[in-house]
């Protein structure tokens, strides 16, 4: 039996509703059962938290704790822990930009040739585990390392540096695993750079770094802030690196999510930091939905 043609979904509408429902299922689902949980309380048992409706004696009972809420913003460990993920994920997006920057601009230079080369060192990386690639990091930052071994060898230093298990490493292994999310989306905009309007500046006079500043950089923006999104939203909740690089000392949410799952089976807590630590991603999720937006637009005849 065929249903008529006007209950009968169109192409896009499928296109558009196939990725809704997926999302639905497998995001907005699971996060919905992640913010009960987080008006739970705990409890000794399985599940280690308790149920917020009751029925006892034909009467319906709601119990909603914020336990987990109030001690997100009354103690100050989980305080700094937010301000500091959000600080390492902005210092890794400002550095994966100044690296990032000429790495694409040269990229969407090159010859056609040269260029796919370039593009398959920049997405090489993603042929190999992050795990087993960070873990290469413990090897290359350690005190007996591989750099500490060069640059003792060179007669640089006298003494290790000490990287491993800090802050620095922590970066390095952000930016590391990182960089590429930055490149692809601003090389894809740069690649599409309209040459004859820096022909034209030239023509009028313009030096090249104001040309650039004035045309490709503007015109740029877009890829720009597609990469910084790509590159912040992922670093603020990121737990491998940040374990396997990081001190004791290294407070990020990813790992304080990590302890109150497994360690302190306190899963309402975790959930709670889990719900405040989405809502912190909805602004820039917000600003990079309308930069697409915007572009979208601007596209548009």
């Amino acid at each position: 039996m065929r249903l008529p043609a006007r209950l009968r979904p169109s192409a896009r509408q499928l296109a558009v509703g196939v990725p809704t429902v997926w999302l639905m299922v497998f995001l907005l689902v699971p996060f919905l059962l992640v913010l009960k949980i987080s008006f739970a309380d705990l409890q000794f048992g399985i599940p280690p938290y308790t149920p917020l409706a009751t029925l006892e004696d034909e009467t319906l009972q709601l119990s909603v704790h914020l336990r987990g809420y109030i001690l997100l913003f009354t103690d100050n460990l989980y305080l700094a822990t937010y301000l500091n993920s959000v600080k390492m994920a902005l210092v890794t997006t400002v550095c994966c930009a100044l690296i990032g920057y000429p790495m694409a601009y040269q990229i969407a230079r090159s010859r056609p040739a040269i260029r796919n080369l370039l593009l398959l060192g920049v997405i090489l990386p993603f042929w190999t585990s992050l795990l087993l690639r960070v873990y290469a990091w413990v090897g290359i930052l350690r005190s007996d390392g591989l750099l500490n071994g060069v640059l003792m060898g060179l007669g640089l230093i006298d003494a290790p540096l000490e990287i491993y298990r800090t802050d620095l490493a922590v970066y390095i292994g952000l930016v590391y695993a990182y960089l590429p999310f930055f490149i692809l989306p601003l090389y894809a905009n740069l690649v599409k750079l309209d040459h004859r309007l820096l022909e034209a500046a030239y023509d009028l006079g313009a030096r090249p770094w104001r040309a650039f500043l004035q045309i490709t950089l503007p015109l740029s923006m877009p890829g720009v802030i597609a990469g910084a999104m790509l590159v912040f939203i992922p670093s603020v909740g990121e737990y491998v690196i940040p374990e396997m690089l990081g001190g004791a000392d290294t407070l990020m949410m990813g790992r304080v999510m990590w302890t109150e799952f497994f360690n302190n089976a306190d899963w309402p807590m975790a959930a709670a930091v889990t719900c405040v630590m989405v809502l912190l991603l909805l602004v820039p999720l917000s600003i990079f939905q309308y930069n697409q937006a915007r572009q979208l637009e601007g596209r548009r005849p």
